[in-house]
């Protein structure tokens, strides 16, 4: 029976150049949503459950690094090295702002109350825009010590959290006074920085190192040290008892919490794995790769008829790139869904 346990991802084409970043919105009523960031220059929004490309946002000159979405999956950012940031409308695809900025944009995050757009990246600033009124300046705060690699929001959208590109450490930001409250010290950059679902942890991963904090009182809770060196890290949401971690060596693993101990092993990128995330219910999770790929693994044990099913859906995820290109922007959920059946049926 083990041998027939093999996992079988959902693998997603699309994107023609490494995927750098992935972001799952919450559930919503309409289900829950996964948008990819790519050096393409081109974000694209699937059905974070099946994997099915909804539609690509257009409009970016360079690479995009960080996408995000709110929290009612409405509205998408990303960050892009054409110095802009930009958030468009997640049902129709239409760029709804575009933030200009002097350097590469690296990080992007949407505050939990939706208002706000939080920015980092080469300047060494962070820069908070009022969505309510995107004409107005954004506001700045506190020179950052580094180029800045990762931004998140904690404590109900009173703290800002950071990691840089050439320095270690995460620093924590108290956005009324916009000046430095805490650091998480790490020997290396921490690349991958992930507040978790509930709010208890800050899950991190500097070289070959994954880190877990008390989000509250910043105190060190895990330290687990890894095969290789690792880009990300995702903590399972619903339990909080077994997180996953990518990197270098083209392997997703699944790790226990509690001990630290290698659960599974994932095989099937062709390159590094530069992001991976659980999905909001931990149901399954998604990596995203130099190969060009993104893949969903579920998390669960698989039996032998549901692996047969899964290679089944094996294709589900794959648009023509060309079917890609006519279409003219976004459709609504149910309509994209079956310009990809048509797609699969030519």
């Amino acid at each position: 029976m083990e041998k027939k346990r093999i996992a079988v991802p959902l693998v997603c084409h699309g994107h023609s150049r490494p995927v750098v970043d992935l972001f799952y919105s919450p559930v919503t009523p309409d289900g829950f949503f996964l948008i990819s960031a790519s050096k393409d220059s081109s974000p694209m929004l699937r059905n974070g459950e099946t994997g099915d490309w909804i539609g690509t946002f257009e409009g970016h000159k360079g690479a995009v690094w960080s996408v995000c979405l709110d929290t009612n999956a409405l509205r998408a950012a990303s960050g892009s090295a054409d110095f802009t940031a930009k958030v468009w409308d997640a049902l129709t695809g239409d760029a709804l702002h575009s933030f200009e900025h002097k350097h590469i944009v690296r990080a992007c995050a949407f505050s939990e109350d939706t208002h706000l757009l939080l920015t980092g990246g080469f300047e060494k600033v962070l820069r908070i825009y009022d969505l309510n009124h995107p004409d107005a300046p954004p506001r700045e705060v506190d020179k950052s010590p580094g180029s800045v690699r990762t931004v998140a929001w904690m404590h109900s959208d009173q703290t800002i959290l950071s990691s840089c590109t050439d320095m270690g450490g995460v620093r924590l930001w108290d956005v009324r006074s916009g000046k430095i409250v805490q650091t998480l010290e790490t020997k290396s950059s921490v690349t991958s920085a992930e507040v978790s679902q509930d709010g208890r942890y800050i899950t991190t991963a500097d070289g070959s190192m994954v880190k877990f904090w008390d989000a509250n009182h910043f105190g060190l809770v895990k330290s687990y040290n890894m095969p290789c060196t690792v880009e990300s890290a995702s903590l399972e949401p619903k339990y909080g008892n077994k997180f996953i971690a990518g990197g270098e060596d083209m392997w997703v693993r699944v790790f226990d919490f509690h001990t630290g101990d290698e659960i599974a092993c994932n095989k099937g990128h062709h390159g590094p794995v530069h992001c991976v995330r659980f999905s909001p219910g931990g149901e399954s999770y998604a990596s995203g790769s130099e190969d060009g790929t993104i893949r969903i693994w579920q998390t669960g044990p698989l039996t032998y008829d549901d692996t047969e099913s899964f290679a089944a859906n094996g294709p589900v995820g794959k648009v023509k790139v060309s079917v890609e290109r006519k279409t003219e922007g976004f459709h609504i959920v149910e309509e994209g869904k079956s310009k990809e059946k048509e797609a699969g049926n030519e």
